[in-house]
């Protein structure tokens, strides 16, 4: 089947399918006389497992380890699960510092006045740096000044 079929049955972009190819993480589909890709089933299924694994989130070096593990035979399920559990203890961590940013948002809105004057508790805020939960910088934001 040519890109465009195997974008469309795995769920993924035919450029990303093209990408996958070029870092190595599915091999080259073989091309047919027409010079377009062919992809196999069995590619087709590589391309599905990685559709949904990214889709649950795993990273590419991530999904690289899952296809090793996937095309392994005498693998152990106990390494498998290993990663998932990993993965929900990050899941767990991103949702608590999403909870913290949410909870920050709701206690600056309820200090703004939201009406026509000038006066915004929530500009004051952010430009003072205080005065609220989740005032201790995230990841993303530790080392910025403004």
């Amino acid at each position: 089947m040519n890109i465009s079929a195997a974008a469309r049955r795995s769920g993924l972009s035919a450029k990303t399918i093209r990408y996958y190819e070029s870092i190595g993480l599915i091999e080259v589909a073989a091309r047919g006389q027409n010079g377009y890709r062919d992809y196999s089933d069995r590619q087709l299924d590589l391309l599905c497992f990685l559709q949904r694994a990214r889709a649950t989130g795993f990273s590419l070096q991530e999904c690289r380890q899952l296809l090793r593990l996937y095309r392994d035979t005498g693998r152990h399920s106990a390494h498998v699960k290993s990663m998932v559990l990993e993965k929900v203890a990050r899941v767990d961590a991103q949702l608590r510092e999403l909870q913290a940013m949410r909870d920050t948002l709701v206690n600056m809105a309820g200090r703004c006045a939201g009406d026509e004057g000038p006066h915004c508790a929530i500009i004051d805020e952010l430009a003072q740096g205080h005065g609220g939960a989740g005032n201790t910088p995230g990841p993303h934001q530790r080392g910025r000044t403004l």
